[in-house]
């Protein structure tokens, strides 16, 4: 069990790590090899030829209208692939906001967000 949490408290959130291009963001939206869906959030997912996953968002200003609640869940994301990166594959996933967010609440956002991190660590 330290062994997980030492590698867990030496993660690092890296350039590498980011989808940064257009380019990169219409691969995984336009061949994506697996969608992962919760209520609220969406996670499209595919293979890189990179040696590490990489993780990107597209949160819209029509579905999360505040740019405090868009960051929020920017934050959010960045965490839990920040502590989940070094037991996922090579995947580049790219996060949706499916439906307006005013109705959930801190804890629902984290559980939806764990939730596709979870079934992302089972395939």
């Amino acid at each position: 069990m330290s062994n997980t949490v030492s590698v867990a408290a030496n993660a690092r959130f890296t350039k590498e790590q980011r989808l940064l291009t257009p380019a990169a963001f219409r691969e995984v939206f336009d061949a994506p090899e697996r969608k992962l869906h919760q209520s609220h959030l969406m996670a499209f997912v595919r293979t890189n030829t990179c040696e590490q996953p990489r993780v990107g968002m597209a949160i819209t200003k029509r579905k999360v209208p505040t740019a405090v609640a868009r960051n929020l869940i920017k934050r959010q994301i960045r965490e839990h692939f920040r502590v989940k990166a070094y037991c996922l594959e090579n995947k580049d996933i790219v996060f949706i906001v499916k439906k307006s967010i005013k109705d959930i609440d801190l804890k629902e956002l984290k559980n939806q967000i764990n939730n596709i991190f979870k079934k992302l660590e089972k395939k």
